[in-house]
């Protein structure tokens, strides 16, 4: 995988934020490291085309989703990313099934349907553990368990890069010790780059090939992750 970021966008106004970051990679992955409001998930969805930069160019791979010049926007839906969401963004009124399933097919958001998924979707239900839990709604499902159902939404679309917004922020240290060791194994496992945000050094150690520190709105540094003996 590659990918390139150089875009600029105010946010906010002509008194806001400017966002600025400017880095590339090869890495399959990568981390953006840096405190709350540098700029991480505004770069992220900017990436996931949520945002749309000011000016700039943004490449994935050789295909070129956002450039500024020459007029270029891919939809977000066209984008064949999988965003995961700090706060998992599941729907309280769907059941896991409902929530993993939708997106994939058209009818999907019918509170009452039990329909089959995919296999594609099936795949993920079975990697995660989660046949158990198809009829709950996320109410009634653990930290864990609304993360792994997040996951296998995102990953049931076939993505080609997995966008990570502080998925362990919302968790306790033990759970988040825990799903740090399963998002490692998840990366080795399956055959998808990913770019994680975060704010916490341990998970840039351990789901992550490089590091892009951000703060202001801009790249101030690149580098390997230390890894612990």
């Amino acid at each position: 995988m590659s990918l390139s970021v150089d875009i600029e966008c105010r946010v906010g106004g002509s008194d806001g934020f400017l966002l600025r970051p400017r880095w590339h990679t090869d890495a399959r992955r990568v981390a953006l490291f840096g405190p709350s409001g540098s700029g991480k998930s505004l770069t992220m969805q900017a990436i996931a085309g949520l945002l749309r930069p000011d000016r700039g160019r943004i490449e994935v791979s050789g295909r070129v989703l956002f450039d500024a010049e020459a007029g270029v926007d891919v939809p977000p839906r066209e984008r064949r990313l999988a965003y995961l969401f700090q706060d998992y963004a599941l729907f309280p009124h769907l059941t896991v099934r409902q929530n993993i399933g939708f997106g994939l097919r058209r009818g999907w958001f019918n509170p009452h349907g039990r329909r089959a998924l995919p296999e594609q979707a099936r795949r993920w239900v079975r990697a995660f553990g989660l046949d158990a839990l198809m009829d709950r709604y996320p109410v009634q499902l653990s930290g864990g368990q609304r993360q792994r159902v997040a996951l296998a939404r995102a990953l049931s679309t076939g993505p080609g890069l997995l966008l990570l917004d502080e998925p362990l922020s919302a968790l306790d240290a033990g759970l988040r010790a825990r799903m740090r060791e399963e998002l490692a194994q998840l990366q080795r496992d399956i055959d998808i780059p990913t770019v994680l945000i975060t704010h916490d050094q341990a998970d840039v150690q351990a789901l992550a090939d490089e590091v892009f520190h951000i703060a202001h709105g801009e790249i101030r540094g690149q580098a390997e992750p230390v890894r612990r003996a």
